[in-house]
């Protein structure tokens, strides 16, 4: 009503101003049949990654409005990918009946380290090595652009519309194929001196293992706590172990299976997940040590065991983090694989 009544003022003040007011009746009626427009004002948050570009449109309040995707096309050193995104997002403008106008900016999220200008140093997934994202979004389609690294933009998606929302310093913990993590510190991603902050899956946990993790080093986070690193330490205690399991059972045993089993009280399941626990306790109270989060959020797909998992990691936590930083919140993520996309929208909208 408000936003009528601003439209029927501002027509009268016009038609006066300008003599178009003819007679008094005449003008009203002519203002009133006026359709009023509103012009809503939209962000684009856009996930590349290796397999899938997504792309979601949002209103300033953090409502998806639509989301689609397109094919990452890597071949010639990913060449296309760009010039694909904004295509995409002309053609979108067009099928909403949108103007320019209404699009404020783009949010872009990359697997890789991003610096402060948007300029990622290397991206193995996609076939780039030194590239200004930011500058080049903004080339292609016209709008300002902001990037991001893919766990970062995805922790600052979940604080704003998912499992950390209400708070404004958390920590994102991913578990998926590998271990990834996103840093929030009051509202604002924390990318480090090279963009490489919050490669929570290369904490130190195990100092005896000798298998090498995918970055060089042993004994890191993500080769216990992936789901690929869950499985693998499944198949090492059922190789030592003469303990009944029903995990024996599976040919091509899974994490999901794993944490199945633990919830039907299984032994060996039971202190698969317990060892689990521990490991990503003691990671996560080193980061407590460094951040202070006001929670941590726990996604990625190994995160659907739900609260079997937030409980082991909790119990483990508060055993070895110092007396000021125990109790900490512990959220399940919210928002899946949109978390990219929420995340990149916000972050243009921060901008």
């Amino acid at each position: 009503m408000t936003g009528l009544m601003t439209g029927l003022m501002t027509g009268l003040l016009t038609g006066l101003m300008t003599g178009l007011l003819t007679s008094p009746l005449t003008s009203l009626l002519t203002v009133l049949l006026q359709p009023q427009v509103i012009i809503w004002k939209s962000y684009v948050g856009i996930d590349i990654g290796g397999t899938t570009v997504k792309l979601g449109l949002f209103t300033e309040e953090g409502n998806l409005v639509d989301k689609w995707e397109i094919t990452t096309r890597k071949e010639e050193s990913g060449r296309y990918i760009l010039s694909d995104v904004a295509k995409s997002i002309e053609n979108k403008i067009e099928e909403r009946n949108l103007s320019k106008d209404q699009i404020v900016g783009i949010g872009v999220g990359v697997p890789g380290p991003v610096t402060a200008d948007g300029t990622v140093i290397q991206c193995v997934n996609l076939g780039w090595e030194i590239v200004n994202v930011a500058n080049e979004v903004k080339a292609l389609t016209g709008f300002q652009a902001k990037v991001g690294n893919d766990a970062n933009v995805a922790a600052l998606g979940e604080m704003w519309q998912g499992g950390g929302k209400g708070y404004n310093s958390i920590v994102l913990v991913t578990l998926g194929t590998g271990v990834g993590g996103g840093v929030i510190v009051d509202g604002q991603i924390i990318t480090g001196s090279n963009g490489a902050a919050g490669e929570i899956g290369h904490l130190l946990v195990n100092y005896e293992e000798k298998d090498k993790c995918g970055c060089g080093k042993t004994g890191c986070l993500e080769q216990f706590a992936s789901a690929t690193g869950i499985v693998k330490e499944a198949k090492r205690l059922l190789s030592k172990s003469t303990e009944p399991s029903k995990l024996r059972e599976y040919e091509q045993l899974s994490a999901k299976n794993i944490f199945d089993c633990a919830k039907e009280n299984d032994k060996l399941a039971l202190e698969l997940v317990d060892q689990l626990g521990r490991y990503l306790g003691i990671a996560l109270s080193h980061v407590a040590a460094v951040v202070d989060p006001q929670a941590f959020v726990i996604g990625g797909g190994v995160s659907k065991a739900g609260s079997i998992l937030t409980d082991a990691v909790k119990k483990y936590y508060n055993q070895y983090v110092m007396l000021a930083l125990k109790n900490k919140e512990f959220n399940l993520a919210e928002l899946g694989n949109d978390a990219g996309i929420f995340g990149c929208a916000r972050l243009i909208l921060g901008h």
